[in-house]
């Protein structure tokens, strides 16, 4: 049997831009994607933590280095810049690696500076 386990979290990122006419998705700095395993094209599962949206996008690399998090197309009207939120990733685990698996999180602060 598989279950579907969290893979990836970025927690606390704030969104730094939204660009409605994108054609979708959300733009994250390289080096937060690489620190948790999330490739590009990835579905990810976003949380607003100001107004308490929940929604599903994919994943596409940004900058490297820049702390760049972009809601782009539909996703742009989830959230505004400023407003923080976790990216999820989840993933399918079989019945032996799901007790020795461990997700890969990092914590973003104030200019989503890590701070784990």
């Amino acid at each position: 049997m598989l279950r579907l386990m969290l893979k990836s979290k970025i927690h606390g990122a704030t969104i730094t831009d939204a660009n409605l006419a994108y054609e979708g998705s959300v733009t994250i700095d390289q080096e937060f994607m690489e620190a948790v395993g999330i490739i590009p094209y990835e579905q990810v599962m976003i949380s607003n933590i100001n107004n308490g949206e929940r929604f599903e996008t994919y994943a596409i690399p940004g900058e490297r280095g820049k702390g760049g998090v972009c809601l782009n197309g539909p996703a742009a009207r989830k959230g505004v810049t400023g407003d923080r939120i976790v990216i999820f990733c989840y993933s399918y685990y079989d019945e032996k690696e799901i007790f020795t698996y461990k997700p890969k999180i990092i914590k973003l602060g104030p200019k989503n500076k890590r701070i784990d």
